[in-house]
């Protein structure tokens, strides 16, 4: 027997039934659509991200030829000059640094890491000029573990022989310094020069276009902080200071 609340009942779930299956069937075309667009932004990101990273790259292989035909003069210029202990000697280093360089595939490394595979080409270059070259390093213990792009310290040094050192007939200086700035790292190579500074605009030489390339990697690995580049030309010498985020491997694990 149908009680009159029984039927009340079924009269509101007959009503009640189409509007829930409405709502629920709004809800999951809602829902539907909104991982859609989830999925959407993460591809959108992921791309972006790729496309940073193959932009990165690029900007990383500008680098790596430079030092490779450098080297590759210099070892040209030792067997000309009938050196052979010191071609071998060259030939071995620069092997010794494309195998470290082929370890690499962070977009950051220690200063550590980025003092070893520098002091292969300041090796190199030591067999050429021999005792006219000078390097001093300055470098504080609380910045060896600070992340900084492959080669960024290689190609200021690599620029100090091409634009200076190597214009200078007598002895050569080089300096490299490396210390902590509140929160920024500060990096300066500095060399002696015995030649009078001529001031280039940065897409007229050479120099200029390592400056770009580094200031470029350093603002696409860290977009939201400020980087500085300096350039220094005097009589007596040339500096380039850099200065940017400090930063180490636990701090990336931890971000």
């Amino acid at each position: 027997m149908i009680t009159q609340e029984s039927f009340s009942f079924y009269i509101m779930m007959s009503v009640l039934a189409p509007i829930i299956g409405a709502f629920s069937l709004l809800f999951l075309f809602l829902f539907e659509k909104r991982l859609d667009q989830l999925e959407k932004e993460k591809n959108e990101l992921l791309l972006k991200q790729e496309l940073q990273e193959a932009k990165y790259n690029q900007l990383n292989q500008q680098i790596q030829p430079h030092f490779f035909f450098n080297t590759l003069n210099i070892i040209l210029s030792l067997a000309r000059l009938n050196r052979k202990q010191e071609l071998i000697s060259a030939i071995e280093v620069l092997s010794k640094y494309f195998k470290f360089k082929y370890k690499q595939t962070d977009p950051l490394i220690t200063i550590d890491e980025e003092i070893e595979y520098t002091q292969y080409y300041l090796d190199i270059q030591r067999l050429r000029f021999r005792d006219r070259l000078d390097v001093v390093w300055n470098v504080e213990e609380c910045c060896r573990d600070s992340l900084v792009p492959p080669y960024l310290l290689q190609t200021l040094v690599e620029n100090a022989f091409k634009h200076g050192l190597e214009r200078s007939p007598g002895q050569g200086k080089l300096m490299i310094i490396f210390h902590e700035q509140g929160n920024r790292v500060y990096l300066e190579v500095w060399n002696s020069t015995s030649t009078t500074p001529v001031q280039l605009a940065p897409q007229e030489s050479d120099r200029g276009i390592g400056l770009l390339n580094i200031q470029k990697r350093l603002q696409m690995l860290f977009p939201k902080e400020e980087i500085l580049i300096q350039l220094n030309e005097e009589t007596k010498g040339t500096s380039v200071q850099v200065f940017w985020p400090r930063t180490t491997k636990e701090d990336k694990n931890m971000s």
